[in-house]
């Protein structure tokens, strides 16, 4: 009896989502400790939800339509020709694909096998995670147009970087036989994993699997970025409540390299998700969170957040992946420096 019981609590607990959980937890903790609060910050949550819901549409139906007509194979000729080349190559489609974390895995792990440079392959990592056009379209919609293309340009920038430090250094035994021996798939929940093969139908919705793939994807991808996006802004709403405008002023505030760094070294192991992390960037820099911390905050945290860490583990060596996380904090400070001058 206590093994069927115990059965369906792991059952139970595998199909709740841990968004939705962290969501209602929320709402509870708020109901309990200042209940007169609980209507204003729905209250804010939704007003946020639908000021961004134009930007999130035409996120959802832009990735649905490259995923249904497969304009996602348009990407193997980045890794095609010069290795120079092909690193930048890498670096500026890494910023535009749709991809997420668990479809880059058995993608790069097929690149890898067949001999693509790991200097290019590096590149395309670091510059993925951080952009894409469903993460522009946030972004733009609760930071701004110029964030945003801050952030794509230091997206590109960093995959830039290292790639080329990759390449000057590639004959080193850090970068030797980089994959491991069996990579290990992984899933996150941002649409179809297999892409279609060939040349893009751009006209998909004349056949039947291309029109699925375009509402599955969208219906995926709509649930995936809502649910995230909701919890962000409750917990803006919290961290407005609750969080001492002066304690974030004193601690990532001002001018100077330590708010950059700090945002770097907060952002790395704090991001959990990309869409989630812009509302609360912005209620941070609400709070007087400087501007280049709040871009170091998420180009570190972008590369390092958990999926597309797990994504890079899956298939290198531990080498390899301490280099990775080397990437991402100093190119986030460096681009945290580049955009406080800029801002």
């Amino acid at each position: 009896m206590t093994e069927m019981i115990l059965s369906r609590t792991r059952l139970l607990a595998a199909r709740l989502d841990g968004a939705w959980v962290a969501f209602v937890l929320t709402l509870l903790a708020i109901a309990l400790v200042d209940t007169s609060y609980l209507p204003e910050a729905l209250q804010l949550t939704a007003g946020a939800f639908l000021g961004t819901l134009p930007f999130l549409l035409f996120a959802v139906l832009a990735v649905a339509y490259m995923k249904a007509t497969g304009a996602e194979t348009l990407l193997g000729g980045a890794f095609e020709g010069r290795e120079t080349r092909m690193i930048v190559m890498a670096a500026l489609l890494g910023g535009l694909s749709p991809f997420c974390s668990c479809q880059v895995i058995p993608f790069i792990a097929a690149l890898l096998a067949v001999g693509a440079p790991l200097s290019a392959v590096m590149a395309f990592w670091l510059s993925s995670p951080l952009m894409d056009p469903a993460m522009f379209s946030i972004t733009t919609g609760t930071l701004g147009l110029d964030f945003a293309i801050g952030k794509t340009v230091a997206a590109v920038a960093l995959g830039l970087f290292g790639g080329a430090v990759v390449m000057a250094f590639k004959g080193s035994a850090v970068f030797a036989d980089p994959l491991r021996a069996r990579p290990r798939a992984s899933g996150c929940g941002c649409g179809p994993a297999k892409p279609f093969q060939g040349k893009p139908v751009w006209r998909f919705w004349n056949e039947a699997p291309r029109r699925e793939t375009f509402r599955d994807t969208a219906l995926e991808n709509v649930l995936f970025l809502g649910k995230w996006l909701l919890l962000a802004y409750l917990l803006e709403a919290v961290m407005l409540r609750y969080l001492p405008a002066e304690w974030i002023a004193s601690l990532l505030g001002g001018e100077g390299l330590q708010p950059i760094v700090l945002g770097a070294i907060v952002g790395a192991p704090a991001y959990l998700n990309g869409y989630a992390a812009v509302p609360l960037v912005d209620g941070l820099l609400s709070q007087g969170m400087a501007p280049g911390a709040a871009m170091s905050f998420v180009i570190a945290g972008g590369v390092s957040s958990i999926p597309a860490a797990v994504a890079v583990w899956a298939l290198v060596k531990p080498r390899v992946f301490a280099t990775y996380l080397g990437f991402a904090i100093s190119g986030a400070i460096l681009a945290g420096a580049a955009w406080s001058l800029v801002g």
